[in-house]
């Protein structure tokens, strides 16, 4: 089977990486900019939820079978400690991926305009009296089911052409319970480039909860990988597992 083009795996994790961030956090300041001055409800929260959630099942099944729609570079280290994918691939992926964000991000303030800046451009920030330890767990709690899920969803064994629905359901449910807490970026890319595109149009951006957002997210994405592998390797105790012998293919990856 011909495979695509390094550049060309690239190119659609920056696309995938891009609508995830135009549609899943720019639903965040059209929620804000439609509701005016109505109170923000857990209707709305489900309404954003459910953005991301499509965004990434479009892209898994849209670019899946291209680049592998990681999306998210929590994700990519992730696959890459527990050798699923070669570490020199890493830089590019992540590279990809943040200009992506910053793209989908810079789209948010094409189309909405300066009221998607004015209301916070869905920037993750931590919730109200919710201090740096507490978002910590909350990001790392959410980032390592959502790649506990991905590790599972692109197991050959897993039940064919479901990867899609499972990583982009598991996201719909993650930002329910994250979200109050810290915005559930549960995605350095998502995290990031909203960041970045706030601060070039004057918005409010807490650059000091980076760290932590970051940290978190890499570190809950790395541990649900290693423990997925283990679960695995306990199944058979002379056969390799298979996920971890399993190259990185059609359906793998997210975000969110």
């Amino acid at each position: 089977m011909e495979e695509n083009t390094h550049s060309q795996k690239l190119l659609a994790e920056a696309l995938g990486t891009a609508m995830l961030v135009f549609i899943g956090v720019g639903s965040v300041p059209a929620t804000l900019i439609v509701n005016g001055e109505a109170p923000f409800t857990f209707a709305d929260l489900g309404m954003i939820s459910l953005a991301f959630a499509t965004v990434v099942i479009a892209m898994i099944y849209a670019i899946g079978h291209i680049s592998g729609c990681q999306i998210n570079p929590a994700v990519t280290l992730a696959l890459a400690a527990t050798g699923k994918m070669p570490w020199r691939d890493v830089p590019g992926y992540v590279a990809a991926q943040l200009a992506g964000a910053v793209l989908g991000a810079l789209a948010i303030v094409g189309v909405l305009g300066r009221k998607a800046v004015d209301v916070g451009l869905g920037i993750a920030a931590y919730g109200s009296g919710v201090g740096a330890g507490q978002a910590f767990l909350a990001e790392a709690v959410g980032t390592f089911i959502l790649a506990f899920i991905v590790f599972g969803a692109i197991d050959r064994r897993a039940a064919g052409g479901f990867a899609g629905l499972a990583i982009g359901l598991g996201v719909f449910a993650i930002i329910i319970p994250v979200a109050p807490a810290t915005a559930a970026s549960i995605n350095p890319a998502r995290t990031l480039g909203p960041m970045i595109t706030g601060q070039l149009f004057g918005g409010t951006v807490h650059w000091d909860q980076l760290p932590v957002y970051l940290a978190a997210e890499v570190i809950g994405a790395v541990a649900a990988g290693f423990l997925y592998v283990a679960l695995n390797a306990r199944r058979g105790a002379t056969t390799p597992t298979e996920a971890a012998t399993e190259p990185v293919t059609a359906a793998q990856g997210v975000l969110s």
